[in-house]
């Protein structure tokens, strides 16, 4: 268990027991110290264990919140039902019933002592969570939803001082949801992992989670590659140029084996099985077609507490890791253009001429007032996490500029040719990712969506082929989910660059 660490078995003096920065403030700007975690100064990644922490996550609250703890448990205990289920006896449906009514009874807990520890507060935004999802989820389909203020407020203020949105994230469910089978207390292993909490017991569904935690684990040498990388576009001279392309001739090959890892999780996890008992307990209200009202928000307790609007639920395009290799490879103008997520597409494009003396442009436009999908997506990351993004974004030495530079400069240097052929393999290799995403999607979702379709249309007597419930699939954030993952899996392939 990751240790706790407080102001009773540390010094006084110790920088962990000075008090934890005002979350709403920029602590940058006041020159406070960031002590929430061991490892704030480092945004929170670990050289060993990348975006996932060092050591098991707390798997309990303190006795305080022991309420919030034992509603869940019984959740998870008496294998509560979607509310969608056709098929539900009369005993779940009480079971269900019971259970929420036990929500709405709880004692409305005080969340100011869950601020002194980072590590708390995870595990109270994971508890918090999921009773909310188990809660709306379980709820009959005529029946309104309406989130119990016992929930509503402790969420709200939790989430606020971690700076998430209310609802499950890509963090609760892969990154902080994990124990070790073997009792370890060393650094997390492939081979050694457990999901801590599941929705429906199922193994398909631990499966789900461990393939991206598998992924996260396997990508922590993607990013000491990428810090290597980075060092040596300081310095910049001709042994830089050949250890940068010995690194991206590295980096390709891990994004290969990070592929791989994604297309295990058919081994372990059935596509109709994810599709129509797992799915449907991640949906955020974004994706639901009954409003999500949080009562309480009138009451004392709730002052400086607003109305939601990020609700999108958990989603692998929540994971600072691909987003961390889209902004190092300079493909974020190319994979996440307006036409695919609302942001200010660049003028330039990937062809380069050998008489150019100008690198791409690889900023954004300051005009656009739509957030981009890919920025949306990084309210849902722990802030350190995004922080880490937006220090990856703001280098003044960015890799492809420096790719350009060099290729403009002497095109016939066959250094450069290396340094350019293994940029692009690093690009088509996180190209094939996103293929295998497709795959994927196509396989767990498009595919289960149509053959429900299908039943749905017999069970009525529609007959024809079903298609039409499947033509406009949403992803998170009430995207076009096929069209979108194309647009992107395309646009990274243009980032390539060609020599004209």
């Amino acid at each position: 268990m990751e240790p706790h660490f407080s102001s009773n078995t540390l010094p006084p003096d110790h920088f962990l027991s000075q008090p934890r920065p005002d979350s709403t403030a920029n602590a940058t700007t006041l020159g406070s110290v960031d002590t929430t975690t061991l490892a704030a100064h480092d945004f929170d990644v670990d050289n060993r264990s990348g975006f996932m922490p060092p050591q098991e996550p707390l798997g309990r609250l303190p006795v305080q919140w022991e309420a919030w703890e034992a509603v869940l448990d019984v959740a998870i205990q008496d294998r509560l039902q979607l509310g969608e289920k056709v098929d539900q006896s009369q005993e779940e449906k009480d079971k269900s019933s019971h259970w929420r009514a036990r929500v709405r009874e709880l004692p409305l807990l005080p969340t100011t002592d869950l601020k002194s520890s980072e590590i708390v507060l995870r595990r109270a935004h994971i508890v918090l969570a999921w009773i909310m999802h188990f809660y709306v989820h379980s709820l009959p389909l005529d029946n309104d939803i309406k989130i119990p203020s016992p929930i509503t407020i402790p969420l709200l203020q939790v989430s606020n001082y971690l700076q998430l949105p209310p609802v499950l994230t890509y963090s609760d469910d892969v990154l902080y949801n994990w124990k070790s089978k073997s009792n370890s207390t060393t650094m997390p292993h492939l081979n050694d992992l457990q999901s801590r909490t599941l929705f429906t017991g199922l193994g398909d569904e631990e499966e789900f989670y461990l393939t991206s935690v598998r992924i996260e684990l396997r990508g922590v040498e993607a990013l000491s590659l990428m810090r290597s990388t980075m060092d040596e576009l300081f310095v910049s001279d001709e042994i830089a140029v050949k250890r940068i392309t010995s690194y991206l001739t590295r980096l390709a090959k891990v994004i290969d084996e990070l592929s791989n890892l994604l297309m295990t999780v058919r081994h372990g996890c059935d596509p109709d099985i994810f599709y129509n008992k797992i799915r449907p307990w991640f949906k955020g209200a974004d994706s639901d077609r009954r409003p999500w009202t949080f009562e309480g928000l009138d009451r004392e307790e709730a002052e400086g507490l607003e109305v939601p609007t990020e609700l999108s639920g958990p989603s692998a395009g929540q994971s600072s890791l691909i987003h961390a290799m889209d902004i190092f490879l300079g493909v974020v103008e190319y994979s996440h253009s307006e036409e695919i997520t609302g942001s200010t597409t660049p003028s330039s494009t990937s062809e380069i001429s050998h008489s150019s003396t100008r690198p791409l442009s690889t900023s954004y436009s300051s005009t656009t007032e739509r957030q981009s999908f890919l920025a949306r997506m990084q309210l849902y990351m722990p802030r350190h996490h995004r922080n880490f993004l937006n220090h990856l974004r703001s280098t003044t030495r960015p890799l492809r500029q420096f790719v350009v530079n060099n290729t403009c400069a002497d095109p016939d240097d066959a250094r450069n040719t290396a340094l350019l052929d293994a940029y692009n393999q690093a690009i088509v290799a996180l190209k094939g990712f996103r293929d295998k995403h497709i795959i994927l999607v196509s396989l767990y979702i498009v595919g289960p969506a149509r053959r429900a379709s299908i039943r749905t249309r017999d069970e009525i007597g529609g007959g024809g082929e079903g298609t039409g419930e499947t033509s406009d699939l949403k992803g998170t954030g009430g995207t076009n989910l096929v069209k979108f993952l194309k647009d992107v899996r395309d646009g990274t392939k243009g980032a390539t660059i060609r020599m004209t």
